[in-house]
């Protein structure tokens, strides 16, 4: 018992180049009913439900993770809202406020948000990151196979009972790059916060190139054709773990996600769970971590369960590379070879 009391104390996870982990991502599901060409494969072979870890199980993973410095989870999918449960799991996630938990996100596409928003928002949900990649109905549909206006009615939804929202929008060149300027209008109009993200080669079908990145700048440079762009005063040095680089334009807050081209890696403090137990230490990350047993063996009880899990997570953790262009190179090879890792985005949740 001593010994588990000193391990609680002094526990944080930390990895070889001194960054503390403070942020666990749960993807509650794979399952989505979008197909965004830059996260799902074209023929997804979905997790067998039976292979899921039980909220239950979730729950008893992110109680052990608070415990040792996590302050933020969000929930992930494919598509949370499609998995059985979530909502009730939100509301009793709020029990790990009191260990030191401090904020419960959740990233979604929006399409079941109209009729989920106010149980959310009940259930103590902080805030809510919303995927929207095209305002143009018929650009929309070839982007998702879904119909853009469900997603405008969620949105709308959220905003109606007061959950704070941030827009992710993924852009890839000659694909959707013509909306940089339609989102930032309609962001300013609606107050909403608007994030860009660089297309990163986290696709399901692995035909991501370079060449179909639109850079951070390319991005600023369409900006400043209509507004006014400015960095965030003390933003520019990457002191914080946000992922996001921070702008005014004409005022209006906008976060532009630059992995490929301007990386956070640096103060990266995220970890990541898939809903059948597999961990990564970076969303790049070559090979996961199963730890569906020792998570079962947490909420069975299991004696020296709990120091078990610590220690294989301490040294995984511990080993975390410096960041994606640390391994770039590596992936890329992989990728050639057809030999990467078979996980994709709608697996991970970004």
């Amino acid at each position: 018992m001593n010994m588990m009391t000193e391990l609680e104390t002094n526990a944080r996870f930390v990895d070889q180049f001194g960054r503390s982990k403070r942020k666990l991502r749960i993807s509650v599901t794979d399952r989505c009913n979008f197909k965004c060409v830059y996260c799902m494969p074209e023929h997804p072979e979905w997790m067998k439900k039976h292979d899921l870890l039980s909220f239950e199980q979730l729950y008893q993973f992110c109680d052990f993770m608070v415990r040792r410095g996590i302050e933020s989870i969000r929930i992930t999918g494919g598509e949370p809202l499609m998995r059985q449960g979530v909502v009730h799991f939100i509301a009793q996630l709020q029990n790990l406020k009191k260990l030191g938990l401090k904020r419960i996100s959740m990233t979604s596409n929006a399409h079941y948000l109209k009729q989920y928003a106010a149980a959310l928002k009940q259930a103590g949900l902080d805030d809510l990151n919303i995927s929207l990649d095209s305002l143009d109905t018929h650009q929309f549909k070839q982007l998702t196979q879904k119909e853009l206006s469900p997603v405008l009615e969620g949105i709308h939804a959220a905003q109606a009972v007061g959950l704070p929202i941030k827009i992710n929008c993924v852009l890839m060149n000659g694909i959707n790059d013509n909306q940089i300027l339609p989102l930032a209008r309609w962001s300013v109009q609606q107050k909403i916060m608007l994030r860009f993200i660089e297309f990163m080669p986290l696709d399901g079908d692995r035909k991501w190139s370079s060449e179909h990145v639109v850079s951070e700048q390319q991005i600023l440079d369409s900006l400043s054709t209509e507004f006014t762009v400015i960095q965030q005063p003390g933003d520019s040095a990457r002191s914080s773990s946000e992922p996001a680089r921070q702008y005014f334009m004409d005022g209006h807050p906008l976060g532009i996600i630059s992995t490929i081209t301007n990386s956070f890696c640096g103060t990266c403090d995220r970890v990541r769970l898939t809903a059948q137990g597999e961990f990564y230490n970076c969303l790049f990350a070559p090979q996961g971590l199963n730890l569906k047993t020792e998570i079962k063996a947490l909420s069975c009880s299991e004696p020296l369960s709990e120091l078990s899990l610590h220690a294989v997570l301490s040294k995984y953790i511990w080993n975390k590379e410096s960041g994606y262009h640390a391994i770039a190179q590596r992936l890329e090879n992989q990728r050639m070879n057809k030999s990467s890792r078979k996980i994709s985005m709608h697996m991970l949740g970004g």
